[in-house]
């Protein structure tokens, strides 16, 4: 039987695993970080509403520049974000991962390099990868945060083209404060000042759930920076797949040298735009979510877990001997988790009420079952 390493692909992508997540038939299903409250029946038939208005015309490209969406979406990170962004300013495609795709491919690829911090989002890595750009892991803390001493050190040397910094960091959950950005944005244009600086990119795929405003304000005056995000998480649409940036308008100019022709289909614009006419019902589910989210810290420390501080719909908990085998455990009573290799930790989504009773339930019960 043929493998994967027995085809002539690139020697980078020798010995790799696709991104993924186990996908089982459990009662509670709390590892990929969705949102998991269903979209309200009002957004569901505005949504169809809009789809068939939308279909009437799928015998004709969609519009390619998506300049109705961008220009909503625009008008959301004005008014949640802290700060005034057009329509020129944003970019939008098929999901962030798409998003972060592009931006790799116009300001890295084959001979340039990208740097993270991890634990961080593994996507970051493996579509560096996959454009040809080289990966360069940062270094952090102990408690998960930046070491910004560390991090600018490690830029100077290494010079990357791209830099990525993810707040709040998954799987941490952790944010990232305004004074680290601008510390690791001043040294990446520093260790690249005759090539035109480097890009840095904040994903803020999480931004909605965090204790701390978006870092969107800090654009302003900065070309080189670009915050990402993405509608999968706190609008409740994994499924929609639709992600955006914001940042200079010349940024968005240049990602339109790489995006593939009409790669937002209608559908897709109707159904965001949809989404956006419902920002305040969401965002009310957004707020319930924070507070199950502080629950499960509150009740996983109160069992003697040790739990990462989360600005997320997720919570890191740990420290376990054996991390796998206690995220079977968890599974063994119907909950899935996720494991994402961070040594003695695991990664819980914040679900409905009921799931987090469950979770917790099976927490307990793996706890007691450990000590006899």
């Amino acid at each position: 039987m043929t493998k994967i390493d027995d085809l002539p692909i690139r020697d980078e992508l020798r010995g790799k695993s696709p991104y993924g997540a186990p996908q089982l038939d459990v009662p509670v299903r709390l590892n990929t970080n969705e949102n998991p409250y269903p979209l309200p029946e009002p957004l569901v038939l505005r949504i169809a509403e809009r789809v068939t208005e939308a279909a009437r015309q799928l015998n004709r490209y969609p519009d390619r520049d998506a300049v109705e969406l961008r220009t909503e979406l625009a008008r959301y990170l004005t008014r949640t974000g802290g700060h005034e962004v057009t329509k020129d300013q944003v970019w939008a495609a098929n999901g962030s991962n798409e998003v972060i795709q592009q931006l790799l491919q116009t300001f890295a690829g084959p001979g340039r390099t990208a740097i993270g911090f991890e634990p961080s989002y593994s996507m970051h890595a493996l579509i560096s990868r996959g454009t040809g750009t080289g990966w360069i892991s940062g270094p952090r803390n102990e408690d998960f945060t930046i070491d910004v001493e560390a991090a600018v050190a490690a830029i100077a040397e290494q010079r990357p083209d791209v830099v990525f910094i993810c707040s709040p960091n998954n799987p941490t959950g952790t944010a990232v404060e305004a004074g680290t950005v601008l510390a690791l944005y001043e040294a990446a244009q520093a260790a690249r000042a005759d090539d035109r600086g480097a890009l840095v990119v904040i994903d803020e795929a999480y931004g909605e759930f965090s204790h701390r405003p978006s870092l969107l304000p800090l654009i302003e005056g900065r070309p080189n920076l670009v915050v990402s995000r993405t509608m999968s998480k706190a609008f409740g649409a994994a499924g929609l797949r639709l992600g955006y940036l914001a940042a200079d308008a010349a940024v968005v100019d240049a990602v339109q040298l790489v995006r593939l022709p009409y790669h937002l289909s209608s559908v897709t614009q109707a159904t965001a735009l949809a989404a956006l006419e419902h920002t305040d019902t969401l965002l009310k589910y957004v707020e319930q979510l924070k507070t199950e989210r502080d629950r499960l810290v509150d009740e996983l420390r109160a069992m003697g877990c040790e739990v990462v501080a989360s600005d997320a719909n997720f919570v890191q908990f740990g420290l376990f001997d054996d991390a796998q085998a206690t995220w079977q455990a968890i599974l063994d009573h119907g909950v899935l988790v996720r494991d994402n290799g961070v040594p003695g930790w695991l990664r819980v989504t914040a679900g409905t009420p009921a799931e987090n009773d469950a979770f917790l339930d099976a927490v307990r019960a793996v706890l007691k079952e450990s000590k006899r």
